[in-house]
């Protein structure tokens, strides 16, 4: 018997897990959304707030296969990214001196001020400030569990990237 929760605007099957699923899938795809309206303003998407986070964070670690891993995105995702990113001045794409198959990414100067503009996080702070500290190391918890899990279910290790044949 499938019913309908007035509160949430779901339907559900009494199926807990989906029900529990589709809130979570909701709840990430409204949270995103809130992410993508702050960001649109400076022309950014939440996808390449996270890379240019993740540039700067590295600093000269910064490699397309690293970001990938760090994304849980398959690599050639985060290459296409990285390169239009490139195109558009973000960041820059140099040749390891040391290992000459290997490719880093830096920051630009325009990159570097697209990234001053994405540390705001206005929405996410207030979405997730709905919980409490423990609520929120709690939740923390949670979905680092729910992330291991899902990775075991896929067959990847803890630093494995995604399949491509997925």
């Amino acid at each position: 018997m499938v019913y309908f929760n007035e509160q949430m605007k779901i339907f559900s099957d009494g199926d807990k897990y989906n029900d529990l699923y589709h809130l979570f899938a909701r709840s990430r795809y409204l949270t995103f959304r809130a992410r993508e309206k702050e960001l649109q303003r400076y022309d950014l998407s939440p996808e390449r707030a996270q890379v240019l986070f993740l540039v700067q964070a590295l600093g000269n670690k910064a490699t397309p296969a690293e970001i990938a891993r760090l994304l849980v995105r398959r690599p050639h995702t985060v290459s296409a990214m990285v390169e239009r990113m490139a195109k558009e001045g973000l960041v820059k794409k140099v040749k390891d001196l040391e290992r000459k198959n290997l490719v880093r990414v830096v920051l630009t100067d325009k990159g570097r001020k697209a990234y001053s503009l994405t540390v705001k996080r206005g929405p996410i702070h207030r979405i997730l400030g709905v919980l409490n500290e423990q609520e929120q190391e709690q939740f923390k918890q949670y979905l680092e569990r729910i992330m291991l899990k899902a990775q075991k279910e896929l067959g990847m290790g803890h630093d494995e990237l995604p399949s491509s044949e997925l």
